[in-house]
Formats: C-alpha cells, structure tokens, sequence
C-alpha cells in the first residue's frame, strides 16, 4: 500500500526563491515515482498548474495541492517581514504572527485529510506540523535544510526561532539532516539524540538541474576579449560569504588582470559588498547581475571558468551541483554538506582567502585543470540524484508506518 504524506513547505518552484523549493520539487517528484502519494501543503496561493503537470504529475495523480495565501518567503528576516505593507486581515502582523496562522492552518488540514505520515521542511513549517500530530496522532518527520546557526553565519542566533526548531525536532519521529555537517549542529546545539537524526543529501536531476544556456550579452564579450570569468550564485547574506569572495578577488587581481569576478544574486549586504569593491579598489573588476533565474541563471553558470561557494556555513549546497552539472570546476568551502559527497571539488576553509585566491589563479590559469575537474565534475553530478534521497526518505517512512 502506497504511503500518503501530509508535507508541510513554503515554495515550490518556478515561485521560489532558494534551495529550500528544489529540493521539495525534487523529493516530491522522486517520492512520487516510488508510489508515495503526497499532498503538498504551502502559504502562498500561486497558479502551479504547469509546473505541477509538467514535473509531479508525470506519474500520474497522485499529488494535490492545498494552498493560502501569504507574502512570506523563507529568507525573509523579521525586519523585512515587517516592513512589508499588509492589505488583508488574514495575515499575521509579523513574521511569528504568520508562522503561528500557519501552524493553526496545519491543524485544520489535518482534520480534513487522510495522510499516513507527517512531512515538514525546515522551521516556517514545523508548527503546521505539529498542529498536524496533534489533530491526527500520526508521525511527524522534520527535514531540515538550515538551522538558524547557519543563518546567522555562526553569529547571535534568533532565541524564538531556535526554540520552534528545537520543538520540532524534539516532537518528530525521525529528523532528517541533509548533511553530517547538520547532523552535528542538531546534536550538540540543539540536544537531538544522533540515533534520531538520519542524514540524506540532497541530489540533482533532470527535473530539478539547469536546463540550458541563456543569452547574456556582456558574458559574450568577457569570452570574447579572453577573460576568465569567476563566479559566485547564490544570496548575499552573512551565511554565503559574499565578503570573503571580494577579499579572494583583491589577491587574485593582484597577480593576474585578465579576470572578472561575477556576484550574482540578492540579499542584505548587496550595497555592503558594492562598497567593499569599491574599498579594495576593484569595482572595475566585480560585475553585480542582481537575481538571476532560469535560462540566465544557467547561462552564468555555463559561462563561468570557476564557479566558488565560499560559505561560512552551508547545510548542503546545491549550488555546486548545478555548476558542475553543466561542467563548471568548483570550489567549496570546508563548512559545507556538499563536501562529504563530492570529490572531484577543490576545497578550502572559508576564511582563508589566499589559499582560495591561490586555488582561483591555479584554476584560470592552468587550463589542464579546469578540464579534468570540469569532465570528473560532471560525472559526479550526474549520480547524486534526488531518487537517492527518495529512497532513504521512503524508507525511514516505512519505519514509522508499518
């Protein structure tokens, strides 16, 4: 008999705006396709007909939505949350407000589905799932993507958030961890036993990776003139290590005036790291594209000679799997889950950016290199795939079930 899984999530892909949405359209797809059936729940209410007859329907009905609005996005901070003007009642007043509406919320679905198994990605969607629990006595498993020692860079952690995220894990079944990396900071920061928390990586495929170039002209003429280009994708926040990126830059341009530094993405220090270029002296040499999605985002990817994720701390890292599917070299800081299931990667320690900027040069100017971890990088990426992860979820499930 097929499991029913009652999943709790904030977006879901095109309406997302991180990892987070990937992997629920990864994990949902693949759970899908080994016969699981799964009601996706989310706060936003969006048109995802296409999308969910293009990727999660392909194995049939089985998967069926339930939705209500909300202008909240996992990366949002209370302050931003706050700032946003709210035109109907049915919103929460702030951030906490909404994660408490959505909890509330998850009680009422609950009583109103059949469903096997409780689902919940990360802490905007632990108290839907515990509502969920509450109403039906059925398992709960939490998934989590990031612990806010992530967020917060390793800095002052939120106290409430830490505390929704410690109940949660304290009230599941099974914790699920997308890294050993996270695995540890649940054990010792939150006081989780190990023999509750599972790890699964997440994966990559053909539902969820890059599906081809884009057209973006200033791209054409950096390869054009013979520039190098080296790139950082993803959100500037005290997290990615958007800073220590420039600071590698400054090291590099300072032997070598034949490469160009690309920061694509958005985030909380974007004219904090516009200023720090500017500071080094490099503003010439730093291009900043803002967020990219879709074809433009793959374009960038496929366009870059090094693709870097310097993060201070990176629960998983999907970004690396993008790059190297479409045969970009990377290199990764040592703070990251993605660490511990690829090997074809150059590695480094965050913080130390000479030894990052020595990795960079060695990259764009030995095109030896490049090549063999571009062919090795892409064999890799082609086997971690979100059916891997499937299956172990499919099988803790099973535990809890029967």
């Amino acid at each position: 008999m097929a499991t029913r899984i009652l999943m709790f999530g904030w977006e879901f892909p095109p309406f997302n705006s991180g990892g987070l949405g990937v992997a629920c359209l990864g994990l949902t797809k693949a759970l899908a396709g080994l016969g699981a059936e799964v009601t996706f729940v989310m706060p936003r209410k969006v048109d995802v007909k296409a999308p969910w007859a293009r990727f999660l329907f392909a194995e049939g009905d089985r998967i069926k939505f339930h939705s209500f609005n909300s202008i909240l996005s996992p990366y949002v901070t209370e302050r931003g949350y706050s700032s946003t003007t709210q035109k109907d009642n049915e919103y929460g007043s702030d951030l906490f407000s909404e994660v408490a509406r959505y909890a509330a919320y998850g009680g009422i679905i609950a009583e109103e589905e059949q469903f096997d198994v409780i689902y919940a990605h990360d802490w905007l969607s632990f108290g839907a799932g515990i509502e969920a629990k509450r109403v039906s006595g059925k398992p709960l498993v939490v998934h989590v993507h990031a612990t806010e020692f992530d967020r917060s860079g390793g800095g002052s952690v939120n106290q409430h958030i830490y505390d929704i995220e410690k109940k949660g894990m304290e009230e599941a079944s099974a914790v699920i961890a997308v890294s050993e990396f996270t695995k540890r900071i649940i054990v010792a920061r939150y006081g989780i036993s190990p023999d509750k928390v599972r790890v699964v990586h997440n994966g990559i495929d053909e539902t969820t990776g890059p599906q081809g170039g884009g057209d973006i002209r200033h791209l054409r003429a950096f390869k054009k003139s013979g520039k190098k280009i080296v790139l950082f994708l993803g959100r500037l926040t005290l997290q990615k290590g958007p800073d220590y990126f420039l600071k590698a830059a400054q090291s590099v341009l300072s032997h070598d005036q034949n490469v160009v530094f690309v920061v694509s993405g958005a985030g909380d220090m974007e004219a904090q790291m516009m200023s720090l270029a500017a500071d080094l002296d490099i503003a010439d040499k730093v291009y900043f594209t803002g967020f990219l999605q879709g074809t433009e985002r793959d374009e960038m990817y496929a366009a870059a000679d090094l693709f870097v994720m310097p993060s201070i701390s990176e629960p998983f890292g999907i970004a690396p799997l993008e790059a190297m599917k479409l045969g970009t070299p990377v290199l990764v800081s040592k703070q990251s889950g993605i660490c511990e299931v690829v090997k074809h990667a150059l590695k480094i320690d965050f913080w130390d950016t000479e030894q990052m900027a020595g990795y960079i040069l060695s990259v764009v100017q030995h095109p030896a290199l490049g090549a063999t971890l571009s062919e090795n990088g892409k064999y890799e990426a082609d086997r971690i795939t979100w059916l891997q992860a499937a299956q172990k979820i499919n099988g803790i499930m099973h535990e809890l079930v029967h």
